[in-house]
Order: structure tokens, then sequence, then C-alpha cells
């Protein structure tokens, strides 16, 4: 049933400004730096969704997501591998032997202009190739023209299409103008059944950024007080530092609290990001930087 939405929060820009700032001034260094550089390795979805793909690309990815660096100790593997549907047989094959899941971009990514038969065709299609995990994107036209009973059965009826693969429903913040529009949007997409809600395709322009997840994440808290389920959150596009990574973590600790500090209910939506950190760690184990070509590029 689709939520009220004439009561929720309404959010001061200044004030959430405020409250990241705060965040983002915590200092986290030695070991607590190492232990949250490796956490966030483990929640990465390394992602790939260009037109140029190739199954090589893709096999080549998901030997990185295996194996990113391995002369660090304990280094963890990334979460999973999201692609295109055409792909996800190939990553399927190519991570057997391991615990990382397979997601597909669906429903027309990104714009999600397109049939609900469509979408749901593509979805069906996506999971029955073996995909874990299903990226939706909404539709931002309808949810902007106030049509949100219409973007609510959109997303239930792509999650009963899903079967056993968990949902994760991408708002496209960047295209929603307002904070109060990205906790309306949080809400829908959470009460027609989302596992998850993402940020961002990565394809528009601002993508995610902490004050949208800020409010993303206090919707997931009130949910939680009222439902008692836990929903994940996955901050996608424009995530490629180390820095920018620890930062989330704070706030996801800060607003959620530690039962959401894992692969579980926290997706990072990334590619480059994995080098980051990679340098980080070889810096701290070596004391010295190692130059990017030593890393590969994806």
């Amino acid at each position: 049933m689709l939520p009220d939405l004439n009561n929720l929060p309404v959010y001061d820009q200044t004030g959430v400004n405020e409250r990241i700032q705060r965040f983002c001034s915590r200092s986290i260094k030695t070991s607590s730096k190492t232990a949250g550089l490796k956490l966030a390795i483990s929640m990465i979805d390394l992602t790939t969704l260009e037109g140029k793909d190739t199954k090589g690309k893709v096999r080549q990815l998901c030997y990185k997501a295996m194996h990113p660096h391995d002369s660090i100790k304990d280094l963890p593997t990334v979460a999973a591998i999201c692609v295109y549907p055409s792909y996800v047989s190939t990553a399927k094959k190519a991570l057997q032997g391991s615990d990382i899941k397979v997601a597909s971009v669906s429903t027309a990514f990104p714009s999600g202009q397109s049939s609900l038969e469509a979408k749901l065709t593509e979805t069906k299609f996506a999971v029955e190739q073996g995909a874990d995990e299903i990226d939706m994107v909404i539709s931002r036209g309808q949810f902007l023209a106030g049509n949100y009973q219409y973007v609510f059965d959109e997303i239930a009826s792509v999650k009963e299409a899903c079967g056993q693969a968990h949902l994760k429903v991408i708002l496209e913040t960047g295209e929603l103008d307002t904070l109060d529009n990205v906790r309306k949007a949080s809400e829908i997409a959470m009460f027609a059944g989302a596992d998850f809600i993402k940020t961002s395709t990565g394809k528009i322009q601002p993508a995610a950024t902490m004050q949208v997840t800020y409010v993303m994440l206090d919707a997931i808290q009130d949910f939680y007080l009222r439902t008692g389920k836990m929903i994940g959150i996955k901050p996608a596009g424009g995530i490629s530092t180390a820095k920018i990574a620890l930062q989330y973590l704070v706030i996801l600790n800060e607003v959620l609290g530690e039962k959401w500090m894992n692969k579980n209910y926290f997706r990072f939506g990334a590619s480059s990001l994995v080098n980051d950190i990679l340098m980080q760690l070889v810096k701290t184990e070596t004391g010295m930087y190692q130059s990017p070509i030593y890393f590969s590029k994806d």
C-alpha cells in the first residue's frame, strides 16, 4: 500500500549541510583506517555499464573482484559485480566458487523510459541468467508529475518479477530536485518492496552526494522503527577516493549504527574506488605510494 506522504520530515538544506560537515570532520587513523578501508572494499559493487562492454572485460573485472591485490594480507573480495543483463551469465560463470554476487541493472537503465511489460521482461531475463540482485530505476517523470501510485505499483511489479533476487531501487536523486523529494521517493521504494535503495545510476550529475545519502539513511531509520525491517542503501556514482568512502562509513555508523556496517546492508556502486583504496592500503603497509600504473584500469 502506498504510504502516507503528507507527514514526512521537511529537510533544511543548510541544516543538512552543517551535519554533513560535522561527519566529515572526523579523523580516522592507523588500524581503524586500515579496517575501514578493507570494510569498504567488501562493500563495493564493482561495476561496468558501458556500451563498449565485452565478455572479456567482464571476465577481467570478475578476476579483479576475486583478487583485488593478492600481496595485501586479509584483503576481502568485493560484494558484487554489476553488469548489463546480457553479461550476467558471463559474470556468473567467471565467479564460480566465490561468494561474490552478480547484480544486473534493469528496467530500461538508465532512463527508465520503457513500458512496464518491457521492464518486467528484462528483469525476468536477468534473473533467469543467474542475477542475484536487480538494480532497477524508478520512473522519474511519473514521480515528478505526482503519480506516486504509478511509481509504487511499478516497483512492486518488478519486485515480484525478481523472485528470490534482491531488489535495489535507484532513485536517481540528481533528477529529483529537492531533499524532500528524495525522502518521498525513498518511502515509496521501501514500502513497495525494495531490499535496498540506491542514489544514482552514475550517468547523471550530480550522482551520489552525502546530503541525499543522509536523507535516505534517515528514511531507512524511520522505516525500521515503524516496521522492524532493515533496508540497505547503495550510494553510487562519483565515489572514487578512499577518503570519501570512509566519510560515507562514518555517516552510516552515526545514523544507522553497527548493524548496517556490512555488505548485506551497505554497498558502494563504483569502479575506480577499488584502486584508490588499494593504493592507500599499500601506502599503509610499505610507507610508499605505488603509481596508478601498477593497478588495472576498469
